[in-house]
């Protein structure tokens, strides 16, 4: 059995999806499980009883970014119910490396356990990657309201290759199966360039890995984007994307 642990804000989009063909008969038949996790559950009521689990960017911009702490303690229950030492960490970002089949074929045959983050609005604070040593991974050169969507991508590539779900017979048949994996395997996956890294409240982040005798890790927010001088803090996305 594998396990996806999925991080997300808005659990419910997945329901349907996950009840129906062959995803609905690997979750049926006890191939794949998914257990979710959301970071509102982890942050105080606000005014109105809302939950934020967003803020506004450093360096200025557009749009809200999702906060770091939220997301990490999220990870934390997750860390709490992973069993296996073979997993994998995503996070779905616009500036990740492409997706593709020969990446769907080792994850399925390789991992265990794979946790999904998945962002909205502007991205997620650049020290959740950091701090969790997650693979930042993009399903095309274009940009998502969401990374549910690219997480329902990656889950149905992955899943169907479980032992189980479908037919060898059948896989093999796929008139592009093997063409994909013999013109992926000298492909080096780039990043798509799209996005650069995003840093929201609070500056300094302090993180304890999961674990005993773990020691707290202290995150900060690039000195460039606290400058205020636009013309740098410009650059440095130019240069970071």
């Amino acid at each position: 059995m594998i396990k996806f642990h999925i991080i997300t804000i808005f659990p419910k989009v997945f329901s349907s999806y996950l009840k129906e063909s062959i995803l609905g008969r690997v979750i049926k038949n006890k191939i794949l499980q998914v257990k979710f996790y959301n970071p509102r559950d982890y942050v105080k009521r606000g005014k109105n009883s809302y939950k934020p689990v967003d803020g506004k960017p450093y360096g200025g911009g557009a749009g809200m970014v999702l906060q770091a702490e939220p997301i990490l303690k999220a990870f934390s229950k997750a860390e709490k119910q992973i069993k296996n030492k073979k997993k994998k960490i995503i996070i779905f970002s616009a500036k990740g490396k492409f997706f593709n089949q020969k990446m769907a074929y080792g994850w399925a045959k390789k991992y265990k356990e794979i946790v999904f983050i998945t962002g909205r609005y502007e991205g997620i604070d650049e020290r959740v990657k950091l701090a969790l040593k997650a693979e930042e991974i993009s399903i095309g050169p274009y940009v998502l309201t969401d990374g549910d969507v690219a997480t329902m991508v990656v889950a149905s590539a992955v899943s169907r290759l479980l032992p189980g779900a479908i037919r060898l017979e059948s896989l093999k048949e796929e008139s592009h199966f093997n063409l994909l994996l013999k013109k992926e395997k000298n492909v080096k996956t780039g990043e798509s360039g799209l996005e650069y890294p995003h840093y929201t409240r609070p500056e300094v982040l302090k993180y304890t890995p999961p674990g005993r005798g773990q020691k707290p890790k202290i995150y900060r927010v690039p000195k460039v984007l606290l400058s205020g001088n636009h013309k740098k803090i410009d650059e440095w996305r130019k240069n970071h994307k």
